[in-house]
């Protein structure tokens, strides 16, 4: 049994979160088309007869204007620094930008394996993936470079079989059945933030949170309450919307994937709050989770 810990970095919007579902072959993380989807540190556990692979996915990491942001990039930076192996995640249909170089910057200030993986290669020729390789090859050290596409589940066996080269530990650190090391509360919470995400416009999203606040465990049921949580009233009617069509939308949505997740029928109870400036105030990002981690 060979383990470790794997940390995926990377800029917003490049598909940590959808290569560590891949990966896990559960969701364990939300997506979007958004930037900065991901909030929080999770963690999707592999395992396989002779390996245990704990993933790391983290907040992409971007220039902060808020409190919040300024969390998000710490987290990203903490998980550079506590985890065994570093993928970073590049999107192949992007230029080589200034957030590309800034991450490269941080990763000369640790010394462990890092993998270069280039993500989204089926929407290039083999000529554009190798291009790209060639682009990035010589900007740091990389132990390895990996182009798959996360999406379409292409070649990410073999980054599996990469990453195995480096695995430091022998011990298991979950159980076999294991896929994340979050709760199913922040779970439940996450898939609601992710139909609004999906259904509002770009500056609703970096200004919610979600959070389940009871779980109502039934024979054959569960019902669920989840507080959506804006920084301000304008946003709190979006969200709610006309005669009440947009919050109905996000419930319907969230609702039917939350029974696939819990295999039995869900009431779920959404709750809209105001909470003036909360990205930008320590009380409620400790209370919402944000500052779950030590740096």
């Amino acid at each position: 049994m060979h383990s470790g810990f794997v940390g995926i970095i990377g800029r917003p919007n490049v598909g940590k979160s959808t290569l560590i579902n891949t990966i896990v072959g559960k969701k364990v993380a939300i997506t979007t088309s958004k930037p900065q989807t991901t909030r929080n540190i999770i963690q999707g556990i592999y395992n396989d007869d002779d390996s245990q692979i704990v993933f790391v996915d983290t907040p992409g990491i971007h220039k902060p204007n808020t409190k919040l942001g300024q969390t998000l990039n710490k987290q990203a930076y903490y998980s550079m620094e506590d985890t065994d192996i570093i993928l970073f995640l590049v999107d192949a249909t992007e230029a080589l930008g200034k957030g590309d170089m800034f991450v490269i910057d941080k990763l000369k200030e640790v010394s462990k394996p890092t993998i270069l993986v280039i993500n989204k290669i089926d929407k290039l020729s083999k000529e554009e993936i190798l291009q790209k390789i060639i682009e990035y090859k010589d900007l740091y050290p990389f132990a390895d470079i990996v182009p798959l596409s996360a999406l379409k589940n292409n070649n990410v066996k073999e980054l599996i079989k990469v990453v195995k080269k480096y695995l430091p530990d022998e011990i298991a650190y979950y159980g076999k059945d294991d896929v994340t090391n979050k709760s199913l509360e922040f779970v439940m919470a996450e898939i609601v933030r992710e139909k609004v995400m999906d259904l509002t416009e770009e500056e609703v999203p970096h200004s919610l949170t979600c959070l389940t606040t009871a779980v109502e465990v039934g024979k054959t049921s569960y019902t669920i309450y989840v507080d959506i949580i804006v920084d301000r009233d304008s946003l709190k009617k979006i969200i709610i919307g006309a005669k009440g069509q947009m919050i109905k939308e996000i419930g319907i949505r969230a609702r039917h994937e939350l029974e696939k997740l819990l295999n039995r029928n869900v009431y779920l109870e959404l709750r809209v709050k105001t909470v003036k400036n909360w990205r930008d105030q320590d009380k409620y990002l400790n209370e919402y989770g944000f500052n779950d981690f030590e740096v």
